[in-house]
């Protein structure tokens, strides 16, 4: 009896702590390895809970923060290396040593020894949760607003200033800082942060650097949730007070046979140029089909609520659940949170300076606020050049004109991770 209590005791996740801090410092490294090696496990689980009552208390995209958030807590509750009870094995699928010749993942090795996070994780690495996000989100999406004022589209792609600077910004990081291993690949995934548009970030990065995955959707996903604060001072220091009080004309009435050749035409046309982003940009244009059509309602109510809320779940749940110590607890990261920062700050700057040509060029017709909305972060980009407009002033209503730019953004920022996944995937 007395030697099944201390067998249980020394099983347990104290008993795995206390192991992990003795092994830490008795191999001697010293500096930050060793002591991350002793701190990182609670440090991780306080980073957890911090991203919890984000999600919770301040609603910073809690649909995908609080399972983000809570798989990072699994992951990093301490076990031992060899217990059964862990979910997740980050190192099957980032650590050449775990795969068949060094470069095929090692199936049968996930699917006999990984944990239910494991499993799960396969719907991200094999690139199957983000393009069904995208269906949900197709679904739930009007281009209206776009077909109605085409030239908005140019707004979205301007809005992709950011992805592009930032890349440029990661490398020239990589290349100075020591320590810093941006390649690439990595600058790639750091750059598409500033499409304002978790999913794709997650598809780029799961391909071209699945290490930095964590960070990024945490990053991604964070500052998606801070657009209502990131965005407003920018717009006022780019923007006039005369540009910003600009009353636009109220949009045409948008037939249903042009709602439904758009998405039709958009796959044809993406397909055509850029292949890589099909997965999203396809499936974005099925869903919106789906419910512009009117023929399948059935479909379109199951691919907005039950299917989307739980590949929600999964994608979240198993991307945190990537966040371990060691990955996590990097000057790398710091490194992407910054860039991401930069990143949504000149993606924004982006679609208001060309908004202020197209106003210039107009005649004062076009209000540079909608600029803004170029990032697809779908309706919030929106909601945000509606409340900078409206506080200057209160008759005007650009929620509907800045719909066109937001939507163009969700296609012109899949359209850049076609672009990276083409060029170096």
């Amino acid at each position: 009896m007395l030697e099944s209590l201390i067998s249980f005791l020394n099983s347990t996740g104290i008993a795995a702590l206390i192991e992990n801090a003795k092994a830490a410092i008795a191999a001697g490294t010293g500096g930050f390895d060793q002591l991350m090696g002793v701190i990182g496990t609670p440090l991780m689980l306080v980073i957890a809970c911090v991203l919890l009552y984000l999600a919770i208390k301040k609603q910073f995209e809690p649909l995908l923060l609080l399972p983000i958030a809570f798989g990072m807590l699994l992951t990093n509750l301490p076990m031992f290396a060899n217990s059964g009870a862990i979910m997740m094995h980050p190192e099957y699928f980032t650590d050449p040593a775990y795969f068949i010749d060094g470069k095929t993942l090692d199936m049968n090795l996930i699917f006999t020894k990984g944990g239910l996070l494991d499993l799960l994780y396969l719907g991200v690495k094999l690139g199957i949760y983000p393009p069904l996000i995208f269906l949900g989100i197709g679904v739930m999406t009007d281009f209206g607003p776009l077909i109605a004022n085409p030239k908005s589209i140019i707004l979205g792609a301007a809005a992709q200033m950011g992805v592009f600077l930032t890349f440029l910004g990661a490398l020239v990081l990589g290349a100075t800082i020591p320590g810093i291993n941006f390649g690439v690949n990595e600058a790639a995934s750091i750059g598409i942060i500033g499409g304002a548009d978790g999913p794709t970030a997650i598809y780029v990065t799961k391909t071209l650097a699945p290490h930095l995955l964590p960070a990024i959707a945490v990053a991604a996903y964070s500052y998606m949730a801070l657009i209502p604060v990131i965005q407003p001072p920018i717009m006022k220091a780019l923007t006039t007070k005369k540009e910003r009080q600009i009353v636009m004309e109220q949009l045409r009435p948008v037939s249903k046979t042009e709602k439904i050749v758009f998405p039709i035409v958009v796959t044809i046309v993406v397909a055509l140029i850029v292949p890589d982003a099909v997965s999203l940009v396809g499936m974005l244009m099925l869903g919106n089909l789906a419910k512009e059509s009117g023929v399948v309602d059935r479909l379109s109510k199951t691919a907005q609520n039950g299917l989307m809320n739980t590949i929600t779940i999964f994608l979240g749940l198993t991307v945190g659940a990537t966040a371990t110590a060691e990955t996590f607890l990097t000057g790398e990261t710091l490194g992407i949170v910054a860039l991401g920062l930069i990143a949504f700050c000149f993606s924004t700057a982006g679609g208001l300076l060309l908004g202020k040509i197209m106003c210039k060029l107009t005649g004062g017709k076009v209000n540079p606020l909608i600029g803004s909305a170029g990032v697809s972060a779908v309706p919030m980009a929106a909601r945000v050049s509606q409340t900078v407009g409206q506080k200057e002033n209160p008759a005007n209503f650009l929620l509907m004109h800045a719909m066109g730019p937001n939507v163009a953004g969700v296609i012109g920022s899949a359209v850049a991770a076609g672009v990276f996944l083409a060029m170096f995937a």
